[in-house]
């Protein structure tokens, strides 16, 4: 066992590119079967489960299944948090993965409200919290695997690669079904084709399970395990969360606010926009689905190079300018929506994704310099996912009875405005952290992190 003050080595530099497409590949697969759903959500599933209603008032209702999944994640990231810093973030991550990819594909099977009555909507909304369940663990391990095997010094770029999954998956569940809404007519596709991209999951989550069991386990975790193992006699180790709370409470709070602006600009860019574009703008779902899937091949593209930016001048700085930047878009970016024109929409969605990943891609590095090692993977995901709940799950709900209410995109906008505003002040008083060293695995010891956090010094 290394000596106390020895880090273990970070993975050799041909190693670590497997390991982040690991990482990559499997937050993909599990970002489509999400916004999958969310897409669903906004294009068919009002109509197939919830039918009889207003419109509108259907698409609420859909966005409500849509908003359960968040709802679960906070539960996902606990559970999968407590056993990723007690058995290893490897594990955690295979079992969020066919979790995820399962739920997936029985929503492809599912009888629709004409067949099953409300059983329909009620197998619908049970499946949904299985996916925010998976969800709120896969995003903790899989950020956490790529920042542990890596150094400071390139870490806000490698730990980026793992957030592309957002948009890659949200590129491949939009392309999909774009492809599918070109191909099939309007009655083909609302009886049988919004099933294919949902059945499509089963052969995705073979190829990830593929790819995840054949990476190692983190070395820094492998070390603090050790470390953990050799203190057992001493004294029982707390779990977790105990520790997360009792050190860590304000560290998590920051992730909260950090995320409100990312989550809540993120989800009524690129998913109330579907139907904002349809109703209020009268664009085709063709138009719609294009704008946003070209905008997340861009978005796919700039995260790695916020991340590599963050690297240079900090983790701070890259996302104070993401969360300023979205809060000032928002206005021009209903006014190009609302001129009803594919190209306007489509720079309007672009703009916006550019400025979230200033957001999105320093994240993954920010969260998980917060934290202990053996504590590490409940607290990122605790401070990521609880925010969801109050962020991303009504964002689409809200934005939606908003326009129902007042028939404007006013409301709308002041409302991201003020999670951007939030979203400032998080980060605006949280300390740098891109320098921190992950593998300091003796700052593990409670005591030791209590005495830090109470000096002004925070334990990694």
């Amino acid at each position: 066992m290394a000596s106390p003050n020895t880090a273990p080595p970070p993975s050799p530099p041909a190693k670590l590119p497997r390991i982040v497409a690991a990482s990559l590949i499997g937050t993909t697969i599990e970002w489509y079967d999400f916004f999958l759903y969310g897409s669903a959500a906004a294009l068919v599933f009002n109509k197939l489960f919830f039918p009889g209603s207003d419109p509108l008032v259907g698409t609420l209702l859909s966005f409500l299944t849509y908003a359960v999944g968040f709802a679960a994640r906070p539960l996902g990231a606990l559970v999968f948090g407590h056993y990723g810093d007690r058995l290893g973030r490897k594990r955690l991550l295979v079992l969020s993965l066919l979790m995820m990819g399962g739920a997936t594909f029985a929503i492809g099977l599912l009888p629709t409200h004409a067949t099953a009555g409300s059983a329909a909507p009620v197998l619908l909304t049970v499946l949904r919290l299985v996916q925010g369940f998976a969800l709120g663990g896969e995003w903790g391990g899989a950020v956490l695997l790529v920042s542990e095997h890596g150094d400071a010094r390139r870490r806000g770029f490698w730990a980026s690669w793992p957030q592309t999954g957002a948009p890659a998956g949200q590129l491949l569940a939009t392309g999909v079904l774009s492809f599918l809404t070109a191909v099939l007519s309007d009655d083909a596709f609302g009886s049988w084709g919004w099933r294919i991209p949902f059945l499509l999951s089963g052969l995705l989550v073979i190829v990830g399970l593929w790819i995840r069991l054949s990476v190692d386990e983190s070395p820094v975790f492998k070390e603090a395990l050790a470390r953990a193992g050799a203190r057992q006699d001493d004294e029982p180790e707390k779990p977790p969360l105990v520790s997360v709370l009792r050190h860590h409470w304000r560290d998590v709070l920051v992730a909260v606010g950090a995320r409100m602006a990312e989550n809540i600009g993120y989800y009524v860019i690129t998913a109330f926009v579907l139907v904002y574009a349809t109703t209020a703008a009268g664009m085709s779902k063709q138009d719609a689905l294009n704008a946003v899937l070209v905008a997340s091949a861009v978005h796919f593209a700039v995260i790695p190079a916020w991340g590599a930016l963050s690297d240079r001048v900090g983790r701070r700085p890259v996302y104070l300018l993401g969360a300023a930047g979205v809060g000032l878009w928002i206005f021009p970016f209903f006014r190009l929506a609302d001129t009803g024109e594919f190209g306007y929409l489509l720079l309007a969605v672009t703009v916006g994704l550019v400025l979230h990943g200033a957001m999105y891609a320093p994240q993954a590095a920010f969260f998980a310099e917060m934290f202990a090692t053996r504590m590490r993977y409940s607290g990122a995901s605790i401070g990521a996912q609880f925010a969801s709940v109050a962020a991303g799950a009504p964002a689409p709900l809200i934005a939606t009875a908003l326009l129902s209410e007042y028939d404007s995109s006013t409301p709308i906008a002041l409302y991201v405005i003020g999670a951007a505003l939030l979203t400032l002040v998080a980060v605006g008083v949280a300390r740098e952290t891109r320098h921190r060293d992950l593998a300091d695995v003796g700052a593990d010891d409670g005591e030791r992190a209590g005495a830090q956090a109470a000096s002004g010094v925070r334990s990694v």
